[in-house]
C-alpha cells in the first residue's frame, strides 16, 4: 500500500521471497507508467521489476479483499486520506505498518488507529524498524529491520518474507516502544540537520545525539513502561542512521532550515515529505498529557511552529547539554 521509495523497497525485498505481489498505488498514471518502464517512474528507479509478477491497482478495496498480508507504506501525513476509501474492517487480515509516524489530529500510534477504527485485531498488527534507508536496499546494501509484533511467532513469519543476502530480520514484541522511537528519531534527525546547517561540528553532532537517546527512552519508558534495551538497533540503530545518513530527508530538511530557509520554503524544494516535521507537533501535542521533560522535542516545536530563529534555539540547547 503506497507508491514511494520505502513502498518500492519492501516490494523489490518481498519478491526475493514471493511469486507475486498486489500493490496498491492511487495514481493510474504512475500505475501506467510503472508498466511500461518496467520500474517505479517517481522513486527508487535504479530498481527493475518483472511486471508479471505485480498485480497493480488503484482500487485499495479491491486490493486488500485479494489479500492475506496488507503492509502500509504511505506517509503518515495521508494514511487517513487512503484509508477514508476503505469500506470494509481488517478483522482477518496482517495488517503490517512501515509507517514512522503518527495519525495526525488523532495522536495516536498506527497500531492502535488500526485496531480502533478497522477492527484489527492486537495479535494480527506488526511494525517495520530500521535502521534501513530506502536507498540501500536499491544498492542491496546490507540492512538490517526488526519486525514488532506482540505475537513473536507471527513477527518471525513475516520477517522470513523480507529477509535476503542483504537483508537481516529479527523479531520483537514491543510494538508501542518501537512505533514511539521511530516518530522521535526522525524528530531528532531534524534537530541534527539543523544544527549541521548551523556549523556545528561533528563533537556537538555526538553529544546532540547522545541526548536524544536519552530523551527517547524518557518518554517511550514513562509511556509504556517495559523491559527493553534503548541500544538495540531498533531504536538507538535508527535514531543514528535517520540523523546522520546521506539518505535521510528528515536530516536534509533540518539542513535547509539552518541554513536559513523558512520550513515552507524547505517543504516545497524536497521531493519526499519529511515525516519529522508532522511528528513534531504530534508529540508536542501527545507529551502535553505525559509532562516528560524533552527540551529537544521542546526546541524543534518552537522553530517549526512558532518560528523562533534556529540559532537561538540551538544556543539554548548548547548550554543545557551535557
Amino acid at each position: 500500500m503506497g507508491g514511494g521509495s520505502w513502498a518500492t523497497a519492501i516490494a523489490k525485498m518481498v519478491l526475493n521471497n514471493e511469486d507475486s505481489i498486489n500493490w496498491y498505488m492511487r495514481r493510474d498514471d504512475r500505475i501506467a507508467d510503472f508498466k511500461r518502464m518496467g520500474h517505479n517512474p517517481a522513486y527508487l528507479s535504479s530498481v527493475s521489476f518483472d511486471i508479471n509478477r505485480i498485480n497493480f491497482s488503484s482500487d485499495i478495496n479491491a486490493v486488500v479483499e485479494d489479500s492475506d498480508i496488507l503492509v502500509f507504506a504511505t506517509p503518515s501525513p495521508y494514511i487517513k486520506m487512503h484509508l477514508a476509501k476503505l469500506r470494509g474492517k481488517l478483522t482477518n487480515k496482517f495488517v503490517v505498518s512501515a509507517i514512522k509516524g503518527v495519525v495526525p489530529e488523532e495522536n495516536v500510534l498506527i497500531s492502535e488507529y488500526f485496531m480502533h477504527q478497522y477492527d484489527a485485531q492486537q495479535e494480527n498488527i506488526a511494525v517495520i524498524a530500521g535502521p534501513c534507508h530506502a536507498e540501500e536496499i536499491a544498492l542491496e546494501r546490507i540492512s538490517y529491520l526488526t519486525i514488532a509484533c506482540a505475537d513473536i511467532e507471527k513477527a518471525l513469519r513475516f520477517g522470513s518474507k523480507l529477509s535476503c543476502s542483504y537483508v537481516n530480520t529479527c523479531a520483537s514484541d514491543d510494538v508501542e516502544g518501537i512505533e514511539y522511537s521511530s516518530v522521535l528519531k526522525n524528530v531528532y534527525a531534524i534537530a541534527a540537520g539543523i544544527c549541521n546547517g548551523l556549523k556545528y561540528g561533528d563533537n556537538f553532532q555526538a553529544v546532540l545525539m547522545s541526548n536524544a537517546a536519552v530523551e527517547m527512552r524518557n518518554f517511550i519508558d514513562f509511556v509504556c513502561p517495559r523491559p527493553r534495551n534503548i541500544s538495540e538497533s531498533a531504536y538507538m540503530g535508527d535514531l543514528l542512521v535517520t540523523g546522520y545518513s546521506q539518505f535521510s530527508r528528515n536530516r536534509i530538511f533540518g539542513t535547509m532550515i539552518g541554513k536559513g530557509y523558512s520550513v515552507k520554503a524547505a517543504q516545497l524544494e524536497m521531493e519526499m515529505v519529511a515525516e519529522g516535521y508532522y511528528g513534531t507537533k504530534c508529540m508536542k501535542e501527545i507529551n502535553r498529557t505525559q509532562h516528560v521533560n524533552m527540551p529537544i522535542l521542546d526546541a524543534m516545536y518552537n522553530i517549526l511552529y512558532e518560528n523562533i530563529s534556529p540559532i537561538i534555539e540551538i544556543k539554548l540547547l548548547t548550554d543545557s547539554m551535557r
